[in-house]
């Protein structure tokens, strides 16, 4: 036990860490130090962290600190300023990190994800000043399971990993990647209250096909060109044995990489693990395309879709909405034939002459006659699509042309154009509504945020063995539920982000209860649970940064109260 001694200016408690009870939360509840240097928390508390006299002496109130932080973002000169220096509050005072986070979810979301991520990204080996995540390189084969013993937390239960190698529209940024894991890890708390030294970022140092980043004196990675996909596919047997081997109960996202259908079809069925450029962009668009159709006043068997874009990305949106056209009452081979896919060659058919690869063979054409169509205006003109999908990176390819063409088929064409970052997206949100007639068309809102949180939350809190198809299917089904009747009124095809702690709590029910119908569920007691009873507890199981620094002073006034009584105690005797 840590001793005390009383004086007139009250008690001093010596200790090393406040040793915290269980907390009550499914999710590891594991003492982050980042958090004892709030300037919010009081003297007594602060002598026994041992932080008193480290931090300026005043306590002060959230809304305090609230302000300095949202005066110096705005003291900052770009973006790109403002997004080190959230990464600098995330990595000293976490609990208040978050804070911000939830409380301006609108404003501080693009500063730490996208579209700031992107240059932060292109940009990591000239910003760079404190690790956030883990680097793991082609070198350390052999010992991966060591290196990642390395990491101090001992309770992670969500890990995103990128190799770097296709970073949103960006191309191939080797180690500086890391952006997106981190990002990506951020909104998870943020969005969904997964725990945050609950997560771990991961890059994968395998080399990149980037001559100039190699050739760069800043740049941190391997000066090696990409290993081959035979031992890229030898390095991640290695690391997903050795993550599931320390964390058992561990969910991972594959994100940004440059072909995730191997990884994903070699995992997916032994780990909790899933891919969110395929499955998360496909259920969140499979979300928004459901209110779409509804609004659209066509029958899902009468529409046509055409995707501009035909990467991992617009291959898993349109599966997606592949199997929402099947519970619609079609045969599969009817839903796929209802979509027409074009990459930089034209349209994809069976026929073209070139060796298509393999994920776009599902959706290449057969019925073209022979006929090759080189650009999306001759694709539009041949199909007369309802519902136009862009996942192509290329900025304004929906011209207004296109845009107007779009409304001779349709009264309310579906417009989505989804690429990232937004000067990489087709059109706008106003380029679409200044259309003759208005078009189903996906605002800014249409992000993969509504979905992967709580893919993940429901995961962990189920400790799911698998992250099943249907699962990601119910994530999306979730969406429209979340839409309340103001929202119908105005058309809108997804909640108010402002919302999206709910719409997180709402997708995790839905997605542990396909865990419990396909049987990859472990924890059988909340079968037991109604679903209302069930979203409930859900949200018990988040992280609340502002209840977590309550919670700190109450543990350790309790602990300090103890240690008081007993001198006392000790002292009568």
């Amino acid at each position: 036990m840590p001793s005390a001694k009383a004086s007139t200016n009250g008690v001093h408690v010596v200790a090393r860490q406040p040793q915290r009870p269980k907390h009550s939360h499914a999710i590891a509840h594991v003492p982050n130090p980042t958090a004892h240097y709030d300037t919010s928390i009081s003297i007594p508390v602060r002598k026994y962290l041992q932080t008193y006299g480290l931090i300026p002496p005043q306590p002060e109130k959230y809304e305090a600190q609230e302000k300095r932080c949202l005066q110096q973002l705005a003291c900052k000169s770009n973006d790109l300023e403002r997004f080190s220096y959230l990464a600098n509050i995330r990595a000293h005072n976490v609990h208040l990190f978050y804070k911000l986070l939830i409380d301006h979810f609108t404003e501080i979301t693009p500063l730490v994800y996208t579209p700031t991520v992107g240059e932060a990204c292109q940009k990591w080996h000239q910003i760079y000043t404190h690790p956030e995540g883990m680097y793991i390189s082609w070198s350390d084969r052999g010992h991966i399971a060591q290196v990642i013993q390395n990491w101090p937390q001992t309770n992670v239960e969500i890990c995103v990993v990128t190799d770097g190698s296709r970073i949103l529209g960006l191309g191939d940024l080797g180690v500086g990647g890391m952006g997106i894991p981190i990002g990506k890890l951020a909104l998870y708390t943020g969005c969904a209250g997964i725990r945050p030294e609950g997560t771990l970022p991961i890059t994968c140092d395998l080399g990149t096909s980037n001559k100039a980043l190699r050739d760069d004196p800043l740049y941190m990675g391997s000066r090696r060109d990409k290993v081959t996909p035979q031992e890229e596919q030898e390095f991640l047997d290695e690391l997903m044995v050795a993550l599931k081997e320390r964390w058992p109960d561990i969910v991972i996202q594959y994100e940004d990489w440059k072909n995730p259908f191997v990884s994903l079809e070699r995992y997916r069925h032994d780990y909790a693990m899933f891919n969110d450029d395929i499955q998360g962009t496909g259920a969140v668009i499979m979300g928004g395309v459901v209110g779409a159709v509804q609004q659209s006043g066509i029958a899902a068997k009468d529409h046509r879709a055409v995707f501009l874009g035909s990467g991992s990305a617009g291959v898993g949106v349109a599966k997606q909405i592949v199997d929402y056209f099947v519970k619609q009452g079609m045969t599969e081979d009817d839903a796929r034939r209802k979509f027409w896919l074009v990459d930089s060659k034209g349209l994809v058919t069976s026929d073209r002459g070139d060796t298509l690869a393999e994920h776009k063979i599902y959706f290449s054409r057969t019925d073209n006659a022979g006929k090759q169509f080189k650009t999306l205006d001759e694709v539009i003109d041949y199909v007369q699509p309802t519902i136009l999908m862009g996942l192509s990176t290329i900025g304004g390819a929906f011209t207004p042309q296109i845009l107007t063409k779009m409304t001779n088929f349709s009264k309310r064409p579906i417009i989505f154009p989804l690429s990232n970052p937004s000067s990489k997206s087709e059109c706008t949100f106003a380029d679409a509504s200044s259309t003759p007639t208005e078009p189903a068309c996906s605002p800014p809102a249409g992000n993969n945020m509504y979905v992967f949180p709580g893919i993940g939350l429901g995961a962990i809190l189920c400790k799911s063995v698998q992250v099943t198809s249907d699962m990601i299917y119910a994530s999306g089904e979730a969406i429209p539920s979340m839409i309340t009747p103001e929202e119908a009124k105005l058309g809108m095809l997804y909640p108010s982000i402002t919302r999206i702690r709910d719409v997180s709590a709402r997708v995790a029910t839905y997605v542990i209860r396909a865990a419990q119908r396909d049987n990859v569920d472990r924890m059988h007691h909340l079968r037991d649970m109604d679903d209302e009873e069930l979203e409930e507890w859900v949200k018990g199981k988040m992280y609340d940064p502002h209840a977590e620094t309550r919670e700190l002073e109450e543990e350790v006034r309790d602990i300090v109260g103890g240690l008081v009584g007993a001198f006392a105690t000790k002292a009568s005797l």
